[in-house]
């Protein structure tokens, strides 16, 4: 009798991770174009190539839980046709479940629902919080399963990104998870600090093509592409944006990049919010050739972090960068994640991208960037509001610093490559 042919491409991908014996096949996605733009002469000192910069965009800057699960909340109800998720932590708690409940509403009127959910950002979801997405016909898949016999098994591999795109419309992407953690103390949070964004125009294909290369790279089905975001009109949002990630290898470094190049062409101001402040050598340099060019660079770091020693690390960073002139504030409140900057009023960027080692060599990260005077405009005002709620960080912070302190900060910052 003549064997049955393997199963191969998707379906292969998931017989794979049902029988848990192997990282899933990879399925290719169709190669994308650069496309390139003719931007206005005053943006272009800020953008290093005109290339896949997205004109007609809306950008809503989200601040918090409080804003920000609303308006993805208020998107997901409306949504006809299709959701794709794609989140670093989702946690079975009240936020959780309030985003289980939404989307399980609309799978039932139809929408085809698919999410992506780190395995180990997502460790404590409970099996009964899936199973009712599941059986409610919703498609989920637990990126990078904490499985050490597969094959190619990388626990430091994360998919750090959050990603909500509706109908192909709109899209939400920045710093918050689903989870208790980041929903306001009204709602029963914690309060922590976050940024997000909400996004029309094209670059919402961009983020729904980026959500179905990593859905296909991770087992998930094959299904249709959203049409490139090349061929989007009819939307007259004044934006320029770009969708930056770093998926393959040669994108590693794009994000980095892409703050190397607008701190090198700042003229006024540099403001950054990074919840894990841990910058390069090559990163400090330019922040340092800035301050001596005159402009003014001020950095929101969290007063006490979720992390320990990402804290005790930036302490070490922390004075030499206030030594070169660098402000550095820290946030008073409860823990600080956004991950936002803001250049000369005109560039900025909302995202998942921290400075640190894990979202520079390990993480799947994106962010978009900004080009438009009028977000910029916006994100400097919520930037003045946060530095109104954070004391300065100066020499004399370290000076008073206990011994031992200063030790252990100079001990995290030698093993800053493993953080």
């Amino acid at each position: 009798m003549t064997a049955a042919p393997a199963p191969a491409g998707p379906e292969r991908a998931r017989r794979e991770r049902a029988e848990g014996d192997a990282v899933p096949t990879t399925v290719r996605d169709e190669r994308s174009v650069p496309v390139a733009i003719a931007l206005p002469a005053e943006l272009r000192p800020y953008a290093p190539s005109a290339a896949n910069w997205r004109p007609g965009c809306e950008v809503t800057v989200l601040r918090e839980g409080g804003q920000t699960y609303a308006a993805m909340l208020a998107a997901i109800a409306a949504a006809t046709k299709t959701i794709v998720f794609e989140v670093y932590i989702l946690a079975s708690d009240h936020t959780g479940e309030r985003f289980k409940t939404a989307l399980i509403e609309r799978a039932r009127a139809g929408v085809s629902i698919r999410i992506i959910y780190d395995a180990l950002g997502s460790f404590g979801l409970s099996n009964a919080f899936v199973g009712e997405l599941r059986d409610a016909g919703i498609q989920t898949i637990d990126y990078n399963p904490i499985a050490p016999w597969r094959r190619r098994w990388n626990l430091g591999h994360r998919d750090h990104r959050k990603i909500l795109v509706i109908d192909d419309e709109i899209g939400f992407t920045g710093g918050l998870n689903i989870a208790n953690d980041y929903a306001s103390v009204a709602d029963g949070g914690a309060g922590w600090h976050d940024m997000h964004c909400g996004l029309r125009g094209p670059i919402v294909n961009d983020l729904a093509r980026l959500f179905r290369r990593t859905w296909l790279r991770a087992g998930g089905d094959l299904y249709p592409a959203p049409p490139p975001a090349t061929t989007v009109t009819g939307i007259a949002g004044r934006a320029f944006v770009k969708l930056l990630a770093n998926s393959k290898r040669r994108q590693r470094t794009s994000i980095r990049r892409a703050y190397l190049h607008v701190i090198r062409a700042a003229k006024t101001s540099i403001e950054i919010q990074n919840a894990y402040f841990l910058p390069d050598r090559g990163v400090r340099r330019a922040l340092r050739g800035a301050v001596e060019r005159g402009v003014t660079v001020r950095v929101v770091v969290p007063g006490r972090s979720d992390v320990k020693m990402v804290q005790f690390a930036g302490l070490y960073v922390y004075r030499l960068l206030v030594r070169w002139g660098v402000q550095i504030l820290t946030w008073r409140g409860a823990m600080m994640h956004a991950k936002t900057a803001v250049v000369d009023k005109v560039w900025s960027t909302i995202g998942s991208y921290n400075f640190d080692a894990m979202s520079r060599f390990n993480n799947l990260e994106d962010t978009a960037e900004i080009l438009d005077e009028t977000t910029g405009e916006e994100m400097a005002r919520q930037f003045e509001t946060d530095v109104a709620l954070c004391d300065a960080w100066t020499i004399e912070t370290w000076k008073k610093l206990a011994w031992w302190k200063k030790a252990f900060a100079w001990v995290c910052f030698r093993l800053r490559r493993f953080l």
